[in-house]
């Protein structure tokens, strides 16, 4: 393979269709687009400073490199990109891109990055930024850490562990999603998502968990959550603590210690066809009842 090492390149395009070649110790300056349509490059120990760095390319391994602010929309359309070890300072950087692998990276400003991507695993790695993962599909974390609300609204999918999440409306019209011993703090968690599992996990999250169809929980504690389960289909679910309040499941089934207040509207959903199982309520509240006047 082609060496350059101990370098400074500067201009649109500098590198533009580089095959087969090891970059180590490069700074790419001002200048757009400098490794376009790159195949079979390994980039050590280097430093992007502008727009647009690694766009249509094919096979890239990047190790210990910088992505600065301004090489923002970085890695669009390209195929088979490994980083490991490195900065991502840049918000958008993966569009459209395919055979994702990141491992320890860390993502200062991740706004808009990750959209419509496919095949991606991201490993010990701590992202900030909203809207994170959108509409992407075939995703694998491990030890992940994501601030930032919004995040794979869209997605489909979704493989989770060890991995926690401080975002509102995270996993929202997502399909396919389990999460294994993992945290969420966050409101409205997963709303209009479809086959959702929670195994092992703590969740808070005010309004959170409706409008699902085939959501399972397994040993997990909802932390302060309120008016859980609305329009809620196909439910099974196992909590370990109490739920502050329980709305208007569609059907299946929830387990739970205690709930604060469970509240079923005969005119909107058929009680029947939900299974409560819990040895303390302390209070039933059905609306279409109290809206009834009182006979003379």
């Amino acid at each position: 393979m082609k060496a350059i090492n101990n370098h400074y390149f500067e201009g649109e395009r500098i590198l533009y269709g580089l095959e087969d070649a090891e970059l180590n110790s490069i700074t790419f300056g001002h200048g757009e687009s400098p490794l376009k349509e790159a195949k079979n490059i390994k980039l050590t120990d280097s430093i992007f400073k502008w727009k647009y760095p690694l766009w249509y390319d094919e096979n890239v391994e990047v190790e210990n490199t910088t992505f600065e602010t301004m090489s923002r929309s970085g890695i669009w359309y390209t195929k088979n990109i490994s980083i490991k070890n490195s900065a991502l300072q840049a918000p958008k950087l993966f569009r459209r891109a395919e055979g994702i692998t990141l491992d320890n990276v860390h993502f200062s400003d991740a706004e808009e990055t990750m959209w419509t991507c496919k095949d991606i695993k991201i490993t010990n790695t701590q992202i900030n930024g909203d809207y994170f993962g959108k509409d992407s599909e075939n995703i694998y974390l491990d030890n992940v850490s994501i601030i930032g609300n919004y995040c794979f609204d869209g997605a489909k999918n979704i493989e989770v562990h060890n991995s926690t999440f401080v975002s509102k409306d995270v996993f929202w019209n997502c399909d396919n999603v389990t999460i294994y011993d993992s945290t969420i703090d966050g409101e409205y968690l997963a709303w209009n998502t479809k086959n959702i599992k929670f195994i092992n996990c703590k969740i808070e999250s005010d309004q959170g968990l409706n409008y699902i169809d085939h959501l399972e929980m397994k040993n997990t504690s909802l932390i302060h959550t309120d008016l859980a389960f609305e329009y809620v289909s196909n439910i099974d679910a196992e909590i370990t603590t109490k739920i502050e309040s329980v709305k208007n499941p569609i059907s299946g089934k929830i387990v739970a210690p205690a709930i604060g207040e469970l509240i079923m509207d005969a005119d909107k959903v058929d009680p029947s066809k939900t299974e409560i199982v819990c040895d303390k309520i302390d209070v039933k509240t059905n609306h279409s009842d109290q809206n009834q006047l009182p006979k003379d």
